[in-house]
């Protein structure tokens, strides 16, 4: 990170002359992290409010596709597999019952964390006496590599249960909703660096937001909150791509060819914002029998989605819509922490409710608390 640059954005921030509250969308769970890690909250204006969104694939991974996972686990001779985060992310059931695939491990299932779909292949390459089923949950930056994977072949005995989402469409369908709550938007970096930066133009042409996409560095955030802030003020809407170095116009032609040759888009749900039409990905019908979906017996409970929304008392679903911050949870920092979380957004280092807790954001206190390092260099 570039202490200097990042002062000089922040300088000319401040030199913007308007007193106009501008609430301001920050959708990526990285840019949430970075945000908080460097107190940037608390160095801007005080008319400029920062809103994490959506951008979190464990916290909106809906309850079925969890308990599903769970399920398969408990009762087919299977080793499953996931990304680490996943491990802890709770459903709803009774006290009694297991809640999250960290138990069912606890339990005796073949549980274990990955880092990577390559690793899952591996894994099933040196265990070809046993069905091995992955457990994919994540945006276009981990579903691009998921289906670089199926393309290429896989081994008879791996298996995907496939639970990823598109970002754009839950951006969407926030601005549909009578409240959108923000009037500007920083777009993720690393989706735009796979899909291209053209996904968030509709944001301008339909609702005639400022959008300006962001890399993960503090000096790229600012660069980008500049952007939103002199676009609002000047009346000059256009996509502004603050992460050249990385986000090229086409995007990354390969990972989408990939994801268009072994998925389809679908609507799905979406933990705490329902079905979102056209946001999700399904393998394709020649993919089948590596379809978890199909190849087992379907334990999913679609009655799950009557539960799915968040556990009782806990308000994720209003952190994910932006509608309140973590801190204005009922349970959050009391009988909601990273040891033992209620609430999915308390489980991911990408939750804003983890990251706000990690980064002492305690119950109830200002905005403008929250200083530390890089405020401290300023």
């Amino acid at each position: 990170m570039s202490i200097s640059k990042a002062r000089r954005w922040l300088e000319k921030i401040h030199q913007l002359n308007s007193a106009d509250k501008i609430k301001i969308m920050n959708v990526c769970g990285g840019h949430e992290r970075t945000i908080s890690q460097a107190g940037i909250r608390s160095l801007l204006p005080d008319n400029i409010e920062l809103i994490p969104g959506p951008g979190c694939p464990v916290c909106v991974c809906p309850e079925e596709d969890i308990y599903q996972a769970i399920q398969l686990a408990l009762h087919e001779n299977i080793t499953l597999l996931t990304f680490g985060d996943m491990l802890r992310v709770p459903v709803n059931v009774a006290r009694n019952e297991i809640r999250s695939l960290e138990q069912a491990r606890a339990s005796g299932a073949d549980i274990r964390p990955v880092a990577s779909p390559m690793q899952a292949v591996n894994i099933a390459r040196k265990n070809s006496d046993k069905k091995i089923v992955f457990f994919s949950a994540g945006f276009e930056t981990t579903t691009a590599p998921v289906a670089a994977m199926i393309a290429e072949g896989l081994p008879e005995n791996l298996f995907i249960l496939l639970s990823g989402r598109l970002t754009w469409p839950a951006v969407a369908s926030l601005l549909q909703s009578e409240q959108p709550g923000f009037d500007a938007l920083l777009a993720p970096g690393h989706v735009s660096t796979v899909m291209g930066p053209h996904d968030w133009q509709f944001v301008i042409d339909e609702y005639h937001l400022p959008v300006a996409i962001a890399g993960f560095e503090a000096e790229s955030l600012l660069a980008a909150l500049y952007s939103v802030l002199r676009q609002k003020l000047e009346g000059r809407i256009y996509l502004d791509n603050c992460y050249q170095e990385v986000v090229q116009q086409t995007g990354n032609i390969t990972a989408q060819h990939f994801l268009k040759t072994t998925m389809n888009i679908t609507d799905s749900n979406w933990r705490g914002m329902g079905v979102i039409p056209e946001s999700g990905f399904s393998l394709k019908p020649g993919f089948a029998k590596n379809d978890a979906r199909l190849q087992f017996k379907d334990y999913s409970d679609n009655s799950r989605r009557r539960f799915g929304e968040m556990p009782a008392g806990c308000d994720c679903a209003k952190v994910v819509s932006g509608k309140i911050y973590p801190d204005q949870c009922r349970l959050y920092g009391t009988t909601c922490q990273p040891e033992l979380p209620i609430g999915p957004c308390m489980v991911s280092d990408e939750g804003a409710c983890h990251i706000w807790w990690k980064n002492r954001r305690r119950k109830n206190t200002s905005l403008k608390s929250s200083i530390n390092t890089l405020n401290e260099s300023f």
